[in-house]
Order: structure tokens, then C-alpha cells, then sequence
């Protein structure tokens, strides 16, 4: 098997109100010393964002990835997707797990469905408990994104199944130029890698409905005080980790996100951009377990 074959082996799809979405439930390394850590990925692409990582994420804790709906092996209904969607199923995965408390770990659009998660524990609604928490490398503050051409793109669509091929290109090739140009400008990423984040992306059609599970940003620009500034308020310990050549989330957020939370702590990877565990997986898995410490 390769990697994605080894990685849907590694999972389970699980019912939620969101449909049936796929986990990857890892068991510690050695005896659990912490809480579990939920992983909530971005977009466009899946908990296989983290696979060159996760073995160090589990040494000491279980370790719970999932694929949001829309998004790698979970269901992808033709249907409006959301960020509360989203919160949704991580939400009914951790109730389904029976997970008291989790630590979270999130990236991209998962800093915003952890930021819907977040808001829900402040209202009193969350029937689990957030112990630590880092994230990393999203637009949470989405006047100072910096969006790149095919998000754009994508945006401007109608909220409507959309095949790139009916525009001229190569689904698979724009789909990975995509991802590619959120890197950092010197880092050449592998091959190998691109291709698995195509392969999930494509399973179930899913590339086709790329301009319906980007209108998370559209959610994100309607509710950023509300996603944003549970992110800012919750009282769990928060830690930032940042690519800081991310060419979308720029670095200068991580500025602003300090001055509302200065008891946060910061790890910026200087030389990496927007995927840090996969450009600097050793730096990155070091940073998290520091700050879940």
C-alpha cells in the first residue's frame, strides 16, 4: 500500500449530523499522559495534512484526525456547506468517541470550525471541555488575508457544483498549483505529496464542489467576532504555531492576535510557509508538543 492507501486503512467513517465523516482515531505511543488532541485540518485539503507528523503527536496522547464534510474520505453531499456544519461533526465525533476533554490542534479553515467550537463552550452549549489549544496558520482575521488567485476564483463562482474542466483546466493540475503556491517561495514540495492532497480531494467528486466548501470564508467575513473572537476570549491556554512566509495568513496576524491574547505563546517557523507540517514537520511537531506541554 502507499501512503493514502495506509492512511484510509488507519480510519473509520462516523455517523454525524453532517453525514458520515471520516477518523483517524490514534492510539499513544506509551501510556497516555495527556488529554487527547483533536486535529481539524483546512481547506482545501484533509487530516492527511498531518500524517508526517502524527506518529510524534501520539507518543504520549491519543490523538483523534478528522476529515470534514466535503473534505478527503467523509461524505460530500452536493448541499451548502458551513463552518457550524463543520463544528458539527468534529462536535458529534468527540460525543460518538466519549471524549471528556481534548486539546486541539487546528489549521486554516479548522482555526475557525475550533473558533465555532469555542464560541459554543463560552454560551455553555459544548458538552466536552477544550484543555490547551494551538493553532496555526489560518485567515482569521480576514481583512489582512492576502487570498490567492484560484480562491478567488472559486468565490466568485456561484455556490454550485463546478468543474474546472469547463473552464479549461486540469482539475488535477490547477488543484495542486494551488496548494503548491501557498508553500514557501524556496521550498519545493514533493510530488509525492501534491498527489495524495489531489487524491483526496477528488475521491467522491469532491473537487467538483470546491466552490461550495470555500463559502467557509464567506462565514468567516459574516462572523469573524463571533469565530474569531472565541479564539481571543476562550480562557484555555493558547499557543500559536506560524509559517512565516505564508503567502494567504499572513505572519502580521499572528501581531494582532498577541495584542488581543498577550498571554499567548508564539513559534514562528521562519523559512515556512502556509502547510508548516509538511514543509518542517520536525520544527513543527517539536512547537506543538511544546505548547501542549
Amino acid at each position: 500500500m502507499d501512503a493514502v492507501e495506509e492512511w484510509v486503512a488507519r480510519g473509520e467513517r462516523v455517523p454525524t449530523r453532517a453525514g458520515e465523516v471520516f477518523v483517524v482515531d490514534v492510539p499513544p505511543a506509551r501510556a497516555a499522559g495527556a488529554d487527547p488532541l483533536l486535529v481539524l485540518h483546512g481547506f482545501p485539503t484533509s487530516s492527511f495534512d498531518f500524517h508526517l507528523v502524527v506518529a510524534d503527536l501520539a507518543r504520549s496522547r491519543r490523538v483523534v484526525l478528522i476529515d470534514l464534510p466535503g473534505f478527503g474520505c467523509s461524505d460530500k453531499p452536493d448541499v451548502r456547506y458551513s463552518i457550524r456544519r463543520h463544528a458539527d461533526a468534529a462536535q458529534d465525533v468527540v460525543a460518538r468517541l466519549g471524549l471528556a476533554t481534548v486539546d486541539l490542534l487546528t489549521h486554516d479553515m479548522g482555526d475557525t470550525v475550533g473558533g465555532e467550537l469555542l464560541a459554543r463552550d463560552l454560551e455553555g452549549g459544548l458538552p466536552f471541555r477544550v484543555g490547551r489549544r494551538v493553532l496555526t496558520n489560518g485567515s482569521i482575521y480576514l481583512g489582512m488575508a492576502q487570498l490567492t488567485a484560484g480562491q478567488q476564483m472559486l468565490l466568485a463562482r456561484p455556490d454550485a457544483r463546478f468543474d474546472l474542466a469547463s473552464v479549461g483546466i486540469d482539475p488535477a493540475e490547477g488543484f495542486k498549483a494551488g496548494v503548491a503556491g501557498t508553500f514557501a517561495p524556496h521550498h519545493e514540495v514533493p510530488a509525492r505529496e501534491l498527489d495524495a492532497a489531489w487524491r483526496f480531494a477528488a475521491m467522491r467528486d469532491g473537487h467538483t464542489l470546491l466552490a461550495r466548501t470555500i463559502r467557509y470564508i464567506e462565514d468567516r467575513r459574516a462572523e469573524e467576532e463571533r469565530f474569531t473572537g472565541a479564539i481571543e476570549r476562550h480562557p484555555s491556554p493558547l499557543g500559536v504555531v506560524w509559517g512565516a512566509l505564508d503567502p494567504v495568513a499572513v505572519v502580521a496576524m499572528t501581531t494582532r492576535l498577541l495584542a488581543a491574547r498577550p498571554d499567548a505563546t508564539l513559534v514562528v517557523l521562519d523559512d515556512v510557509g502556509h502547510y508548516p507540517m509538511l514543509e518542517a514537520p520536525a520544527r513543527f511537531s517539536a512547537a506543538v508538543l511544546g505548547l501542549l506541554a
